[in-house]
């Protein structure tokens, strides 16, 4: 029952692609992450998925009806992937951010490409 800052909770972790929860609402985790680099096209059947960039800059591609596009989010922005939809986030100077999906989502979806070693294939950790 004690405020949370999210500057000391990204400062206690160095990993990218392996978020933190820092609080939960009703059912859902509110994480925040470092990223950087390229994560892997996945899909959560079920959820959307919330992203705000508390820094930096997230590239999300998108598996659309008509085909691929990008979606540039900039620092301060939001965005949310609907269920079902294949996406792939990517950060290539690296970003920081503010994550809401319901408890137990696993980072790399319900179906998704080989997970490469970067990337952590997580429901998300507790902060120290």
């Amino acid at each position: 029952m004690n405020p949370i800052s999210l500057d000391k909770a990204l400062d206690s972790f160095d990993t990218v692609w392996s978020p933190r929860i820092v609080t939960r609402v009703n059912d859902y985790d509110v994480r925040v992450a470092k990223v950087d680099g390229e994560h892997l096209w996945h899909v959560h059947d079920d959820t959307d998925e919330f992203f705000l960039v508390l820094n930096g800059e997230l590239h999300i591609a998108l598996r659309e009806p008509d085909g691929e596009r990008t979606v540039v989010l900039p620092q301060g922005s939001v965005f949310t992937v609907p269920r079902g939809m294949f996406h792939k986030p990517s950060a290539p100077s690296g970003a920081q951010l503010l994550l809401f999906e319901p408890t137990g989502t696993l980072t790399v979806g319900d179906r998704h490409d080989e997970v490469p070693d970067h990337v952590d294939a997580t429901i998300g950790h507790d902060l120290p």
